[in-house]
């Protein structure tokens, strides 16, 4: 009962985590930077998900500061597999 309380919990928390309205726009000094690329890196699967139900849902913000943007998403989205696509445990 505990475990299933607990991933109840964990998945509410995931989806309140999800992203929001556009907030950035073209004004300069209004741009996402790299923690918000980290922060939509992190949340890209949910977003995804969410994406495929509404046109308001986008993963990628296009209002960004550029490579920095760009490298906080991908350490970010790099982040959810752990980095277990690149590395392989070696078997004893």
């Amino acid at each position: 009962m505990f475990k299933i309380i607990l991933i109840l919990l964990l998945v509410l928390f995931i989806f309140s985590c999800t992203a929001g309205p556009n907030e950035f726009t073209t004004q300069k000094g209004n741009n996402a930077g790299f923690f918000m690329g980290l922060w939509h890196g992190l949340i890209s699967i949910i977003t995804l998900i969410i994406s495929l139900f509404t046109d308001n849902v986008s993963i990628y913000e296009v209002h960004n500061t550029g490579f920095l943007y760009d490298l906080g998403f991908l350490l970010g989205a790099g982040a959810l597999t752990g980095g277990t696509l690149w590395s392989r445990r070696k078997k004893k």
